[in-house]
């Protein structure tokens, strides 16, 4: 009986600490506090905790990601949000008790500018959502495209990322991916080029070509510029004559600067510089055959070596012919005899002549060509001014168009002389210094003007005809070849007449000779007096 008395007194005990226990359980509780939970049990819909209270709590399934699914024996923290629904359930929340742990983590450890790891959840209006122990919003702008394409494009990925903006009052994180990358890119970036030395070989890529060189991917996202000027010692016309995009390449670094991470880059350093010592190899008045590389307007370039480079310039072709180009002599990859003229080591120059290969036969021109002196010819071109007559091979002389007649207004050479023609000239001078002939063909009979002059004194009566009308007068051939200058002052019409309207091109008119200037070798002519008397 007594231990009967004494069994029940001990079961009452330990109801009662049991009691207590509870109380004290239920004490320790406090809504939308963190607590820590077993996971006992997992529905299609809810997870069951055990969170060492009364009942189980339930947390719905759907709080958990795809990648991190709860499995019977995990422990998880949650948020407490009711000790008691109608069920008699424990309500809790993994969503949110990351979502307070996770900012609260974001306050007491992150600032803005600062990287930190997440992983991509899903895809929103206008960006994505970014878990980092809370989710943070990611901008569709702060993405990189390359990355968050296709159909689930960078979802269920760790990736880092910078914080843009950190809103305390709404409790919310905007992140960067292009601003991380940029980030890493400058920090790699400066990395190599701290490496750097200059007059160190390095490989890269070819990345772009440009008229002025080509950009050079030498790694660490570092973009070196080499140069048109730095790819050859001889001429190109064009970066793609020597490199091509995609093309493994190794160049010299000749600069670079650390604060704008400039880089320059060099290939024909590579190679000794084939103008050290160009002087003594080819000193003034050497022989030599090259090969044309290139034709300009004013010479053609010559390749004497690889990477050495003459010019001969255009009037260095022929003593005698004018070219207005040289390709109506030279064609590119024509090999070509030439002599060194000038040599310039510093600037990378040297010129080159090709008529110096003959005899000048202008040497002595003055010993064979005497003034006064009659001589034949090969008229050769005919130009506005005046005809270039072939004397020998190599020498011409200009009959100007004044000395071409006495008498004949001859407008152009071509009205009177035909090329290839042969004809009788007079040397007038002769300049070898400068390398000219003057020639004449009027100077082959003597000066007709004086007897002009008596033939027509002032006065006399011309019956002459019209060659040619002006808006100054009208000139009227009065002898053969003979041309007087009837001005429109002394046409003798009226102030408002034209003088297209009163004379026509071949017609027969009467002139009064006014005067006869010998030295201008001018005539002038009046037809008042013989209006005013009709």
């Amino acid at each position: 009986m007594v231990e009967q008395e004494k069994s029940q007194s001990e079961n009452l005990q330990g109801k009662e600490e049991l009691a207590k226990l509870y109380e004290q359980s239920l004490a320790n509780l406090i809504e939308g506090q963190i607590v820590k939970g077993k996971i006992v049990a997992v529905t299609k819909k809810d997870v069951f905790v055990d969170i060492g209270y009364k009942s189980e709590g339930v947390v719905s399934l759907n709080e958990f990601r795809a990648h991190e699914l709860p499995k019977v024996g995990d422990e998880v923290s949650l948020l407490l949000e009711a000790k008691e629904n109608d069920d008699g359930m424990v309500v809790l929340s993994k969503y949110k008790a990351e979502r307070v742990e996770g900012w609260d983590n974001i306050c007491n450890n992150f600032n803005e500018g600062d990287k930190i790891e997440g992983t991509v959840t899903k895809k929103v209006k206008g960006g994505y959502m970014v878990h980092i122990g809370l989710d943070a919003f990611l901008p569709a702008s702060h993405a990189v495209p390359r990355e968050f394409t296709g159909p689930n494009g960078i979802i269920g990925q760790k990736l880092m990322f910078k914080i843009v903006k950190i809103n305390k009052s709404r409790k919310n994180v905007v992140l960067s991916r292009k601003d991380y990358l940029t980030d890493e890119k400058e920090k790699s970036k400066r990395e190599t080029i701290s490496a750097l030395e200059k007059g160190a070989m390095i490989k890269g890529v070819v990345k772009n070509i440009t008229d002025f060189g080509a950009f050079v991917d030498i790694g660490g996202s570092v973009i070196g510029l080499l140069h048109i000027t730095d790819m050859s010692w001889g001429r190109i016309s064009h970066p793609s004559e020597i490199v091509s995009i995609g093309q493994d390449i190794e160049v010299i670094i000749l600069d670079f600067d650390k604060d704008s991470m400039k880089i320059s880059l060099g290939l024909k350093q590579k190679t000794p510089n084939p103008w050290a010592g160009v002087d003594t190899k080819y000193p003034v008045g050497t022989k030599l055959t090259g090969k044309v590389v290139n034709l300009m307007p004013y010479g053609a370039f010559v390749e004497l070596e690889r990477g050495v480079e003459g010019l001969v310039h255009i009037s260095e072709l022929s003593w005698s012919k004018k070219y207005n180009h040289p390709n109506e002599l030279l064609t590119v990859g024509q090999p070509i005899d030439v002599i060194v003229l000038d040599v310039d080591k510093d600037n990378k120059k040297i010129s080159l002549g090709v008529k110096q290969l003959e005899k000048d036969p202008w040497v002595g021109i003055e010993d064979r060509y005497k003034v006064s002196e009659k001589i034949k010819g090969k008229v050769i071109s005919l130009t506005d001014y005046g005809a270039f007559v072939e004397l020998e091979k190599g020498v011409d002389g200009l009959v100007h168009v004044s000395d071409i007649s006495w008498t004949k207004k001859v407008t152009h050479p071509r009205d009177v002389l035909k090329k290839e023609e042969e004809i009788e000239t007079i040397i007038l001078s002769v300049d070898e210094k400068n390398r000219r002939i003057a020639l004449g063909i009027k100077q082959l009979e003597p000066d007709p003007w004086d007897e002009i002059a008596a033939k027509f004194s002032p006065g006399t009566l011309v019956n002459g005809k019209v060659t040619k009308i002006t808006n100054f007068g009208v000139f009227v051939e009065i002898d053969k070849d003979l041309e007087g200058l009837l001005h429109i002052s002394e046409a003798g019409i009226g102030q408002n007449e034209k003088l297209e309207a009163k004379f026509k091109v071949g017609d027969a008119v009467d002139v009064h000779v006014l005067r006869v200037d010998g030295v201008q070798k001018k005539i002038a002519l009046s037809r008042k007096d013989l209006v005013s008397q009709g």
